[in-house]
């Protein structure tokens, strides 16, 4: 069993990116890393040839400006580096998503129990969104709970909309479960790098005059906008602890969010029953 990890990431640096610890995380289990590496002006390239490990294959790519719907960009972008991958499978992960080591025996093995039954197309692994800083994550309705991260590689699979999750011929892909988790650190950063990614981010879907319009041009980002929070208790990747000891602002969460009651019902029914309804899967779980 052959596995190739695959991602893209453009002025990780500039933003704060934790993409050599993503790539750290998962190349231990990795025979080869295909990273599409888009024209950046901070060092994002330079930074991942330092890493000076044989399994790295870096495609250097031109992002195209003219690609401000959806995020069509990043998907164009995950597509490049999926198309280099050799292996029988491809792990995904985006510049601010880690995988802890204690999760890499687990996702092996499943890669390994699912290798030889082609029904299985993908895997699914549980999302940690970490908001605000490194003790708390975002767990309301609005935050995907898992996501497609792990595909079989020569069926035809691409990425779909804006890179979050895959699809084959514009269907949904049947997948297996992992009970892992990836770590996603894209809203944790210093108040004002996070607002200058906001800004640079929504620049993917939208044209700079809707931007100018409906993104808060402010110093920095406002975190006390979060419908719902739980303090994390548990241990980060080892790949993170530099980053960890250099954490350097801020963080009070809200003590008070305001809940429609739509929304504080749906919250019941998920707390008491285990139920997300009306939830987005942009896949279709085969339970063994």
């Amino acid at each position: 069993m052959k596995v190739s990890g695959f991602s893209i990431v453009r002025n990780g640096a500039k933003f704060d990116y934790p993409f050599i610890e993503s790539i750290s995380s998962i190349l231990p289990i990795c025979d080869e890393f295909v990273v599409a590496v888009g024209n950046s002006e901070d060092g994002t390239l330079e930074q991942i040839r330092a890493i000076n490990d044989p399994k790295i294959k870096i495609i250097e790519t031109i992002w195209d400006e003219k690609l401000r719907t959806g995020g069509t960009i990043l998907a164009q972008q995950t597509d490049i580096a999926l198309a280099n991958i050799t292996g029988d499978w491809g792990i995904y992960l985006q510049a601010d998503e880690v995988i802890h080591e204690k999760y890499l025996p687990i996702i092996k093995e499943a890669m390994r129990t699912n290798l030889d039954n082609r029904k299985i197309e993908g895997l699914l692994i549980k999302y940690l969104h970490f908001y605000g800083s490194y003790d708390y994550c975002a767990n309301s309705r609005s935050w995907y709970r898992q996501e497609i991260r792990i595909i079989r590689n020569r069926i035809g699979v691409q990425s779909w909309k804006d890179a979050q999750g895959f699809r084959i011929d514009h269907r949904k892909m049947n997948v297996n479960f992992v009970n892992a988790f990836v770590h996603h650190y894209g809203w944790v950063k210093h108040p004002k790098v996070m607002q200058d990614k906001v800004i640079e981010f929504n620049k993917l879907w939208h044209e700079d005059k809707w931007v100018e319009q409906n993104i808060p041009q402010q110093s920095e980002f406002d975190f006390s906008n979060i419908d719902s929070i739980k303090k994390f208790d548990e241990t980060h990747p080892q790949v993170m602890a530099e980053r960890l000891a250099k954490y350097n602002w801020s963080f009070i969460p809200p003590t008070r969010i305001k809940k429609s009651i739509k929304t504080l019902l749906l919250d019941w029914i998920e707390k008491n029953f285990g139920i997300r309804l009306a939830e987005y899967r942009n896949f279709k779980l085969i339970r063994r």
